[in-house]
């Protein structure tokens, strides 16, 4: 499959929920329990912090969105955390197993390197191993788990704590 990976923008947004509501309405990946509308999506990339990475993967021939990545700062109430994003991941199911992670992890790591970022963190469904395989294929550690960390329809669900030192 050949991609483009670039800087979000406003007119993404629909292929953006095109992805992740399909995922959450899933309920099997994502600790989030409660779909985007179109406007929301469009508030929230207008809002993107800065000081974060929002990528898109766009398929060459058909231009469709076919993944997206995010960096976000660990936290706005210090400095002391400057270096360290939260990554989050998400591929269309149609385009799983098809080098659409690689790519933006590929773009993400550089531009990362680049805005000061040092280590990137996240947090990963016990329950969803295609994910954790695909950020350890990528050179996350698993570092802890976090037990009970979300409760979704009455059912508590442990959390991986993976990291990488980019």
């Amino acid at each position: 499959m050949s991609l483009t990976v670039r800087n979000v923008t406003l007119q993404d947004a629909q292929g953006i929920i095109d992805i992740l509501n399909p995922i959450i309405e899933d309920g099997r990946y994502t600790i989030l329990d409660s779909t985007f509308t179109l406007e929301e999506e469009q508030f929230f990339i207008q809002v993107f912090s800065e000081n974060g990475v929002f990528s898109v993967a766009q398929h060459d021939e058909t231009s469709e969105i076919v993944g997206f990545q995010t960096v976000e700062p660990f936290a706005s109430y210090t400095r002391s955390f400057d270096h360290v994003g939260i990554i989050g991941t998400y591929v269309s199911a149609n385009s799983r197993r098809q080098g659409v992670a690689s790519s933006l992890f590929a773009g993400t790591f550089e531009k990362a390197k680049t805005m000061g970022y040092e280590k990137l963190f996240a947090y990963v469904r016990e329950d969803n191993e295609a994910a954790l395989n695909t950020y350890r294929k990528h050179g996350f550690e698993v570092i802890g788990r976090a037990k009970k960390h979300a409760k979704i329809n009455g059912k508590y669900i442990d959390e991986i704590l993976i990291e990488k030192f980019l």
